[in-house]
């Protein structure tokens, strides 16, 4: 079963790779949104000038673009499919929950931010531009897990043979996952609305193709307003688990420090974002921080620092 797991990922990360290609080829040679002005409207009374009201015209992509992006998809969810059997036959394999260590913390964040992303794009179909920034993201995380933190299946350490470890690592992964897509939209709605504002160097010249600079600022909000209470929820039980394991709620360990400054992090993006006089420029730049401080607390914090959570190894 670790064989096979193995395997299924290699099979994983070969359809992130093709469906980024498939995505590329859409965004590439598919056609882009404009903003046109429509004719003029008098305000009735008000004395005034004609409105003249700008609506976002929605691209009308060639056929082949067009099936690039459904392939795209199509391989996105092979791939999907492949990444959840990966992480099932690792776990049969293990004989426990499997996200013991950091190689398979990074398979299961990316398997929910793949999820995260489908569902993003059940219900936003004019966004399908995005997957090949978040298979892109998902390809490089899996690629690195799997050549550099990759360690054989294997029991659980004693500090770790507790039923907080499928609570609060699992509320965790989950929350990192759709955090991943709440960086990519508001990486690209910065790109956007710079390219909106008359930016045309790399990456600004990026955003001629991306969907409007106000549909990825509100899949943005939306997503991190529903990850931020999970990773609450995992700052928290990992408080209660460390009163169970050490004595004590707080230890100033490295990953405790990390967790709480990204938490503050993304509190001050929705408290922001919650601020009319914040510009949604602002906020995006605060996401994008939150989303660097999520990577210092899982690379920078496991692979330099040590503390009380270096016991699991990479």
């Amino acid at each position: 079963m670790g064989g096979l797991s193995n395997q299924l990922l290699v099979v994983t990360i070969v359809s992130y790779a093709l469906a980024m290609l498939a995505y590329a080829v859409e965004y590439a040679f598919g056609g882009r949104s404009v903003v046109a002005r429509v004719a003029t409207r008098e305000l009735v009374g008000a004395g005034g000038p004609p409105v003249v009201d700008s609506v976002a015209v929605p691209a009308v992509p060639s056929s082949g673009a067009r099936f690039a992006g459904v392939a795209g998809v199509g391989l996105t969810v092979l791939g999907f499919v492949a990444h959840l059997a990966a992480i099932v036959t690792r776990g049969v394999a293990a004989g426990r929950a499997p996200w013991g260590n950091m190689y398979e913390f990074v398979m299961m964040a990316t398997l929910v931010g793949l999820a995260a992303w489908l569902v993003v794009l059940a219900k936003w179909r004019n966004v399908r531009h995005l997957g090949l920034f978040v298979t892109l993201v998902a390809a490089i995380l899996l690629s690195i897990a799997g050549m550099t933190l990759y360690v054989p299946v294997g029991p659980l350490v004693p500090a770790l043979h507790s039923y907080w470890l499928v609570i609060h690592v699992g509320a965790a992964s989950t929350a990192s996952g759709i955090f991943l897509v709440g960086f990519v939209t508001a990486a690209m709605h910065l790109i956007r609305s710079g390219y909106d504002n008359g930016k045309r160097n790399f990456p600004y010249s990026l955003g001629e193709r991306l969907p409007q600079a106000g549909t990825l600022e509100r899949v943005t909000f939306r997503v991190h307003a529903f990850a931020f209470p999970i990773w609450t929820f995992g700052v928290i039980t990992g408080a209660i688990w460390a009163e169970a394991a050490w004595g004590r709620y707080w230890n100033w360990d490295p990953k405790e420090v990390w967790s709480f400054i990204a938490w503050v992090v993304y509190a001050c993006y929705l408290h922001a974002r919650s601020t009319p006089s914040v510009s949604r420029r602002v906020t995006s730049w605060i996401a994008v921080a939150g989303w660097a401080t999520m990577l210092i607390n899982l690379f920078g914090v496991n692979l330099v620092a040590s503390g009380l959570h270096s016991y699991a190894g990479v």
